[in-house]
């Protein structure tokens, strides 16, 4: 007797399985499992995945878009900004209450795991109490991990590299940074060098906004690579953004990325944003911020798609599909090839846990009982569909339902219902 028995489904790698739930683990996964279950979920001909993960979010601005103001220039300078007054006037509940709609939205698309920069840029850290209280919250059913993120440069700001330290104290999992925004490019490297020091003191990893610029000579990744050797952090720092590169010089970009890779840095891209955020000083041809995905894949680099922002001073839109990620990654990335479009799927899914260096993670035996079942026949179907989310599971239990949704037809002649999988 199990708990739950998922049957007939598809799993990425396109074999048809089973899945057996008993507690918050998976007991067995193999065709035609035959014991008795308190519930049985008809995946039949559906997508089986493990569940979304995003590796890059701020959740303590998420949902606050329009307030103060909109983001006239569209610009991620004014974005921060903006943040910097919202930062002062919001307090912990709001915070709280805006991350909690945030995640109901996650749970309802699969995403189970999100890595989320906290700014620690306020002498009350209001921000750090708030997202520590939220990660308590929602612990039964969505991991939070949570990046003591100095927004506005560890030492541009005269108290950053103090309440840095004082998140840390206080539970925070990752040492973030941003040294493209400090002063001068010798403090940027300078902060890369103090906060790879504070992450191997500490244990720590570290994941970096690194040369969020369209500034070719903004190289603080190489920094980063280096510091990521001499502190021997290797495997467990990442560089987020990367959006300089673009702009570089190939020569300098096919020695900087044979660096990367012997660092065993990961890389994550956030397509929906920076493809909206970069190029606003140019006019044509304008450039498009996203940094050398398939180069980076092609060394071997990781390479995850994060969603970065929902609703709040940098970014108007967004939804909690880390598919829409994945599909305009794709299209930015020209990840057009069949091998291609099936790795932007893994890119939001394994890639992404292996990033965040999530444990028990995926479709096997002994691994976390978190899963979903997905409108659509295969991941290459999933990224063009972006479809309904037919059933969650996190933790062993199911958290999230929603009805096939096919659309009803009234022409003469046609099938009376139409659906988009092919």
């Amino acid at each position: 007797m199990v708990d739950i028995l998922v049957k007939g489904g598809t799993l990425p790698d396109g074999t048809q399985a089973d899945i057996a739930i008993t507690g918050d683990r998976i007991v067995d996964v193999a065709p035609g499992i035959a014991a008795k279950a308190g519930e049985v979920i008809d995946a039949t001909g559906d997508l089986v995945s493990p569940p979304f993960v995003d590796p890059h979010f701020h959740m303590d601005a998420t949902l606050s878009y329009g307030i103060p103001r909109i983001n006239a220039s569209g610009t991620l300078l004014e974005g921060i900004a903006l943040w910097g007054e919202l930062k002062h006037e919001t307090t912990i509940d709001a915070m709280i209450d805006r991350a909690l709609r945030y995640c109901d939205w996650a749970v309802s698309m699969g995403l189970l795991a999100i890595r989320s920069h906290v700014d620690t840029c306020d002498d009350s850290l209001k921000g750090v109490q708030a997202m520590l209280q939220l990660r308590e919250t929602v612990k039964p059913y969505l991991d939070l991990q949570l990046v003591a993120f100095p927004q506005d440069g560890l030492y541009r700001d005269p108290t950053a590299r103090e309440n840095t330290l004082r998140a840390l104290d206080m539970g925070l999992d990752v040492v973030g940074g941003i040294p493209h925004f400090e002063r001068t490019m010798a403090d940027g490297a300078a902060s890369v060098r103090d906060l790879c020091e504070i992450a191997a003191d500490r244990g720590l990893p570290v994941d970096m906004h690194c040369d969020e610029s369209d500034d070719p000579m903004s190289r603080h990744i190489e920094t980063l690579a280096a510091e990521t050797v001499r502190c021997g952090l290797q495997g467990r720092v990442a560089g987020s953004h990367l959006t300089s590169m673009h702009s570089m010089d190939n020569y300098y970009v096919s020695k900087l990325l044979a660096l990367v890779a012997e660092a065993g840095i990961s890389a994550i891209p956030n397509p929906l944003i920076n493809i909206m955020l970069q190029g606003r000083h140019d006019t044509y041809p304008k450039r498009r911020g996203l940094t050398r995905v398939r180069e980076m894949q092609a060394l071997g680099i990781p390479v995850g798609w994060g969603q970065d922002c929902v609703r709040d001073p940098w970014y108007s839109l967004g939804t909690a599909d880390m598919l829409d990620v994945a599909f305009m990654g794709l299209h930015v990335a020209q990840m057009s090839a069949p091998e291609e479009m099936a790795r932007c799927f893994e890119m939001v899914t394994e890639t992404n846990a292996a990033i965040i260096g999530l444990p028990d993670y995926g479709l096997r035996k002994g691994a976390l009982a978190s899963l979903v079942v997905l409108d659509a026949a295969d991941p290459i179907e999933a990224v063009r569909l972006r479809p309904d989310r037919l059933c969650v599971i996190s933790k062993g239990r199911v958290v999230s339902r929603k009805a096939r949704n096919d659309a009803a037809l009234t022409l003469p002649g046609r099938p009376a219902t139409v659906h988009r999988r092919h």
